[in-house]
């Protein structure tokens, strides 16, 4: 009979491409470092940002780290 659920040390094993990991890393200081930008200031007054807008109607709350 199998231990089903039960066997094992409980912990998910994940397989992550680190050059994928590299490149989300590398949109993300992008993304930041134009958040911190006087351009994304002035446009987000405006109301014409739209970039950074989709993305956290997407994918949730931006970060203020």
């Amino acid at each position: 009979m199998s231990g089903g659920f039960g066997v094992g040390d409980g912990k998910a094993k994940v397989f992550v491409q680190k050059e994928e990991v590299e490149k989300l890393i590398k949109e993300y200081k992008k993304i930041k470092k134009y958040m911190k930008s006087p351009i994304f200031q002035i446009k987000n007054l405006d109301g014409n940002e739209t970039y950074v807008k989709n993305l956290v109607d997407n994918y949730g709350e931006e970060d203020d780290s």
